[in-house]
């Protein structure tokens, strides 16, 4: 595909906000990809697109809580290496898929990750937050970083937000403790796919890296801005770009 100064204009922008919405109260990803998607790229190069720039703002956000501590790695290593797994199975198959097949698939899954990523009634902060590494730890670790980790390499808006709402329902612990050890294998995935992706030839370098840096600024200020009401902005956002994705699906955008 070739990259036209059009296709920046409507990627970068959108992309920005979803790093500016995701610091602010999370879901950048119902942003992000559907950036690329409104931009014209098949399905399979706007996955991959995306993983690129993906990974920088959960790099940073996985160093800030490894310099806080909040990290048990003894929990982290079976996770990575399960999501490592996961990740690359979800990225094969969804290289494997049709192109016209995975469009349809990624209409359909996208309402449904906005649906459980807004629904805040998911979340339960009521968990410890000390890591307690008996067999159930271990096992919603491994477990949510197999299954969400396929399911990142095939997609991934959400991802976050999942492994948070198993590690707070199922491992019992509260959403700060839950979010560290989430990053780390949000961080594993996205790594995991990106190479896949890469090796394969579906990713859009320039693109992904001007993207990387609209995100990362966005990140940066939605982190910084002290905003009376800010999350009020994020559900709006989403849906109005969800919106936009639809009307370009059935050709009226």
């Amino acid at each position: 595909m070739e990259l036209t100064l059009h296709t920046f204009l409507i990627v970068c922008p959108l992309v920005f906000l979803a790093g500016l919405i995701d610091a602010i109260g999370g879901g950048g990803g119902l942003i992000s990809l559907p950036a690329y998607l409104i931009a014209g790229l098949p399905p399979h190069t706007a996955v991959a697109t995306n993983k690129l720039s993906s990974p920088f703002g959960t790099a940073l956000a996985t160093f800030r809580f490894a310099r806080s501590r909040l990290i048990n790695i003894y929990l982290a290593i079976p996770s990575v290496i399960a999501a490592i797994i996961g990740s690359s199975i979800g990225a094969h198959i969804s290289m494997m898929i049709p192109e016209k097949i995975m469009t349809y698939v990624l209409i359909v899954i996208l309402p449904v990750s906005a649906f459980l990523v807004l629904n805040k009634k998911l979340f339960n902060d009521e968990g410890a937050e000390e890591v307690t590494l008996d067999r159930r730890t271990y096992l919603t670790a491994t477990i949510s970083a197999f299954v969400i980790g396929c399911y990142d390499g095939f997609y991934g808006p959400g991802t976050g937000t999942f492994l948070i709402i198993a590690f707070t329902i199922f491992a019992k612990l509260n959403i700060k403790t839950a979010n560290a050890q989430a990053k780390v294998i949000n961080l594993t995935t996205n790594i995991t796919a990106l190479i896949v992706f890469l090796l394969n030839g579906q990713i859009l370098i320039p693109l992904g890296l001007a993207a990387a840096a609209c995100n990362m600024l966005g990140g940066y200020i939605g982190a910084g801005l002290v905003m009376k009401n800010g999350t009020k902005i994020v559900k709006p956002s989403i849906l109005l770009v969800l919106l936009l994705l639809a009307l370009k699906v059935i050709g009226i955008y």
